[in-house]
């Protein structure tokens, strides 16, 4: 995925992982932190249902891509269990975003999720 940067903005790690969207499903993908947004490229629809919803994802050489503004989010909760370890994104407007890393360490991409 090529990443148009902004003007100051940096780009802190990636991460593949699965994305579950607040309306349902479940996406494999690559989630990029950068100072000031989170881009996540589904390369598929990893749920049964296997539908993007148009009103998070837009078309873009992928299954769907989302982008979220740093000043969104509300807060970053860590939920680990022994084969699901996730970060839980809570914008402003309350929806919940998680991103799970499955069995391994999700506490990096949750200080890159919470750094500006």
């Amino acid at each position: 995925m090529k990443i148009d940067l902004r003007p100051g903005e940096a780009i802190i790690d990636s991460w593949t992982l699965f994305y579950l969207p607040p309306q349902g499903g479940k996406y494999n993908g690559k989630l990029t932190v950068t100072n000031q947004r989170l881009l996540y490229d589904a390369k598929f629809d990893a749920s049964l249902r296997g539908i993007v919803e148009e009103a998070v994802f837009v078309k873009w050489g992928s299954e769907g891509y989302l982008e979220i503004e740093k000043g969104d989010i509300a807060d970053v909760e860590v939920q680990k269990k022994l084969f699901s370890k996730k970060a839980i994104v809570t914008l402003t407007d309350g929806s919940k975003h998680v991103f799970d890393y499955g069995a391994l360490n999700i506490d990096k991409a949750a200080d890159a999720i919470r750094a500006r």
